[in-house]
């Protein structure tokens, strides 16, 4: 079984590994903002009360999120583990993601930290764009598309995302260093923290949090026989 969490602000390349690990491990990926996406897309209640903050930039507030991750982690999927990408987000949800899974009788075994430099973020956020139709994501600069604008998977045109231009991407960053960055001090007082360098490439990121999810794994196991 393994619970961890993905930290690390907006193109830090949390949802790349949380989807390779959660293949490799055979265990959920829940993405918050997937989550939210879907629901604006379906003009659901929380859609609608979410998306102003979204194509802002901002964080959407917490009791917004609350009640959809309680939700999503009492799924069956979840139930034999998960990756969560983009929750929590703030000290406050951190400690009710705690709450919670101390009434499901469950923890978190790791938490890893992506650390990439602000001009690289604004690199690969800027330069992201998006099918809507399937969902693949290219890179301008890294991973452009064969046609220019065009998904080479089903020929669908790609858009880059509200929040994914300049100006928002400077705000969604200057949101996370003011929410997100002081659970790094929360996770380290738990020990669960584990920084990872976010620019050694996608597969370097992944064998260093397999190992790290190894060990973490071994060393749950070890308190649990002790």
């Amino acid at each position: 079984m393994m619970r961890i969490v993905l930290l690390g602000p907006p193109g830090s390349g949390k949802g790349t590994q949380a989807s390779a690990l959660a293949r490799r491990r055979g265990i959920a990926h829940i993405a918050s903002g997937d989550i939210l996406r879907g629901n604006v897309k379906e003009g659901t209640e929380l859609g609608r009360r979410a998306a102003p903050y979204m194509e802002r930039g901002e964080l959407v507030p917490d009791e917004l999120i609350l009640d959809m991750m309680a939700e999503r982690l009492a799924e069956p999927d979840a139930a034999e583990g998960y990756a969560l990408d983009g929750f929590p987000r703030t000290v406050a949800q951190a400690e009710a993601l705690d709450s919670r899974l101390l009434e499901m009788r469950q923890r978190l075994e790791a938490v890893i930290y992506l650390e990439v430099p602000e001009t690289e973020l604004l690199r690969r956020l800027s330069g992201r764009r998006i099918c809507p139709n399937c969902n693949a994501i290219y890179q301008l600069a890294t991973m452009a598309p064969k046609r220019e604008g065009i998904c080479d998977a089903c020929g669908a045109e790609l858009i880059q995302r509200k929040d994914e231009q300049p100006e928002v991407v400077r705000t969604r960053l200057q949101g996370y260093a003011r929410e997100t960055e002081p659970l790094l001090d929360y996770y380290r007082r738990t020990r669960l923290l584990h920084e990872v360098d976010g620019t050694i490439g996608v597969r370097s990121v992944l064998a260093e949090i397999d190992r790290i999810v190894k060990e973490s794994a071994a060393e749950a196991a070890g308190k649990r026989e002790a």
